[in-house]
């Protein structure tokens, strides 16, 4: 008993430190605006966006969604870096772009976009183009975000838990919510469930 115990402590601390590198990555910046308890008001700068449209239920569209953006980051891409070279040559180059956090998946009618926020590094011109005709490269405006944050399983009736108190804040600061609900998930599927880091965002609209 004493070595299971032993055993299970050690998988719990491996899974936080790997948990916690694998989550150390290149996140948005944001403009704190104001905040209560687990919900933030946030400015957001101007961000590229890797876009692809996945049909299907949430779960298993954000799954199909995330292993094509990542099949796109890993190199499967065509980079605009120019290289010094002797003779001409015919095939292409490709570039590996840096994972960041988080996954964004938003509804969009019957379909479900997910995103990668791309480095900010980069600008549309200077991204490796994306082989997939799937993959979109987009440009975002400034925006400003209500948030809530929350831990735990990111299961249907968690998420809808969190949107509504999110709805409910809203509506009770009289503020104008002028986007679809946006779902932000910052950690790998490994990391256990009190550590993880899900949010659900609605852009609201800037008061005079």
């Amino acid at each position: 008993m004493k070595i299971l115990i032993v055993i299970l402590i050690g998988i719990i601390i491996l899974a936080t430190l790997v948990g916690n590198i694998m989550s150390n990555v290149e996140q948005p910046d944001y403009t704190l605006v104001t905040s209560e308890k687990n919900i933030e008001i946030r400015d957001y700068p101007p961000m590229i966006l890797a876009e692809v449209e996945v049909v299907g239920e949430r779960k298993q569209a954000i799954s199909e969604g995330f292993k094509i953006l990542v099949d796109y980051i890993f190199g499967n891409n065509t980079s605009k870096k120019k290289m010094d070279m002797k003779a001409p040559v015919t095939n292409e180059l490709s570039e590996k772009i840096a994972m960041t956090a988080p996954v964004i998946q938003e509804q969009y009618m019957d379909n479900w976009k997910v995103r990668f926020v791309m480095p900010k590094k980069y600008s549309l011109e200077t991204l490796p183009k994306p082989n997939s005709k799937d993959v979109i490269l987009i440009s975002m405006p400034p925006r400003r975000f209500a948030v809530i944050r929350f831990s735990g399983l990111v299961d249907d009736d968690n998420i809808k838990q969190n949107r509504e108190d999110l709805e409910a804040y809203i509506k009770a600061e009289k503020l104008s919510s002028i986007g679809g609900t946006v779902y932000a998930f910052y950690n790998p599927p490994w990391t256990l469930p009190f550590l993880r880091r899900n949010e659900v965002m609605i852009e609201i609209g800037i008061n005079p």
